[in-house]
């Protein structure tokens, strides 16, 4: 009886095609912001903050880059991981080359140049599509790993090939970067960027850009033929998405571990990415943040379940099961509910619209 859209009438066509049409959407959002930058910074731990929320977060992000190619404009990749050591170590490069640069300006920067890397790894889809095209962007995930290794210049050619961030601020001199930037500064920064960047995405989806996306996803022959070019359409999904994940691998780098290396990116990295689009729900904004949720998550909660229940299981058995966990829920999700996490919340929020009545 609380969740209804009765009497909440549009008296215009921006008021129809908001973001949130119901009352108590909007409401929740609200408070689920206020909860993210009010509550959390003021209630959690350093642990909490730097190994929950952070990589929730910047994954979280990773995954809406992965979902934008994949989920809206069915281009099937296997080279997020690529992408994001692309974003590392450009932020890097840029950090050291001009160091006066304030860190939004590097970390924007590192996002455009991963863009136009997108768009070079992105013109094969132009001919190839699907598995094929899984194949050459996991080729892509290979060659930038190995160039970031092979050459010593990405890594101003340290000794030891693993360099640290260095210390950068927002304004007023905040660090958000380096040994002395505090865990609430980094969160809120991450924060406010996922926050922003997750509202671009949601209204280009909805925009004659999305759909174009999605038309070429349902069927791309029939986009084709009603007038949507192939080639732009294509590589603009190829842009954006590397984009989200240059910017997702630049936060990583600098405000997650200090560190960037190369081996933080590898095809691992890819496809735990996927993971999280596969159980949050492709074609989803919510679902890319559901499943990087859900994945960042499981792995602490198996770690501490046998200890709830007084069990002595050993740490390498408890990774053995949180793979074979891994493996089973993505099969359950792809058999039972392909769209994932996302789906299942809207069909809750259905229900509610109709309870307590029959449907």
């Amino acid at each position: 009886m609380i969740y209804r859209e009765a009497g909440e009438f549009k008296s215009s066509y921006q008021a129809d095609q908001a973001i949130l049409t119901i009352r108590q959407d909007r409401w929740f959002i609200w408070g689920l912001m206020a909860f993210a930058f009010l509550v959390i910074p003021a209630i959690s731990s350093e642990y909490w903050l730097t190994t929950i929320m952070l990589p929730f977060l910047i994954l979280g992000l990773a995954a809406l880059g992965l979902n934008i190619l994949t989920g809206y404009a069915g281009q099937l990749s296997l080279g997020t991981g690529g992408f994001m050591a692309t974003g590392a170590f450009a932020a890097y490069k840029l950090a050291t080359a001009f160091p006066e640069l304030n860190i939004v300006i590097v970390i924007l920067a590192s996002g455009l140049i991963t863009s136009g890397v997108g768009i070079l790894f992105g013109v094969p889809s132009l001919r190839i599509k699907g598995f094929y095209l899984a194949v050459a962007t996991l080729a892509s995930q290979f060659f930038l790993i190995w160039m970031f290794n092979k050459f010593g210049w990405f890594t101003n050619y340290s000794a030891s090939g693993v360099i640290s961030a260095p210390p950068m601020s927002v304004f007023n001199e905040i660090l958000v970067t380096g040994p002395h930037a505090t865990p609430v500064a980094k969160y809120l920064f991450v924060l406010t960027l996922v926050v922003l960047l997750t509202l671009v995405a949601k209204n280009l989806v909805r925009s004659n850009i999305g759909r174009e996306w999605m038309a070429v996803r349902d069927m791309d022959i029939a986009a084709e033929i009603i007038g949507i070019p192939m080639l732009s359409t294509k590589l603009k999904a190829f842009a954006v998405s590397s984009f989200y994940c240059g910017v997702a691998g630049a936060l990583w780098a600098f405000l997650h571990t200090g560190s960037v290396e190369p081996l933080a990116f590898d095809v691992n990295r890819s496809f735990q990415v996927l993971f999280m689009v596969i159980i949050g729900g492709l074609g989803s904004i919510m679902g890319a943040f559901l499943g990087a949720g859900f994945i960042v998550l499981l792995p602490i909660l198996l770690t501490n379940a046998p200890h709830w229940f007084g069990l002595n299981i050993a740490v390498d058995t408890i990774s053995h099961i949180e793979f074979m966990v891994f493996g089973i829920l993505i099969i359950f999700f792809l058999i039972v509910e392909p769209h994932g996490l996302a789906r299942l919340w809207q069909i809750t929020k259905e229900k509610l619209r109709l309870w307590p009545f029959p449907y």
